[in-house]
């Protein structure tokens, strides 16, 4: 088993402190990914290694619409719903930015299979449950 839990890579953290990474200027994508997929806080940016293949899905996946916002002293980004029009098999999911930074790697807990429409649905925007916080 490849995925071993979620993470917010460690190189998303040090483009924090340098300004490279902006939610509001750049573009981020979403890659989803079977278990044959090493992904983990090392991973530093997106890798076609164990990628999903399947007829709808494009390599590198899609562009994710985040939403940044802050609360009693957490900031935090989350994102639109995302999905694709095909039947799938995913283990994982990797967010990056486009061109650029690994920002976290999701897992899924177990494959998870579609016949028709593959969708991730992220948490809530809230402070206490959006996939990215900074408190």
């Amino acid at each position: 088993m490849s995925f071993t839990g979620n993470f917010t890579c460690d190189s998303f953290k040090t483009a924090l402190f340098t300004g490279d990474a902006d939610f509001n200027t750049d573009t981020f994508k979403i890659a989803l990914y079977t278990n044959n997929a090493s992904l983990n806080a090392l991973t530093s940016t997106y890798t076609t290694d164990g990628e999903v293949v399947a007829a709808g899905y494009t390599a590198g996946g899609s562009v994710l619409v985040p939403s940044v916002s802050a609360l009693d002293g957490v900031s935090y980004v989350s994102f639109a719903d995302i999905s694709w029009s095909s039947a799938m098999t995913a283990r994982g999911a990797l967010i990056y930015k486009d061109s650029g930074t690994a920002v976290c790697v999701l897992d899924f807990g177990s494959d998870k299979t579609s016949t028709t429409t593959f969708t991730v649905q992220f948490p809530p925007a809230t402070a206490s449950t959006s996939i990215i916080r900074l408190s």
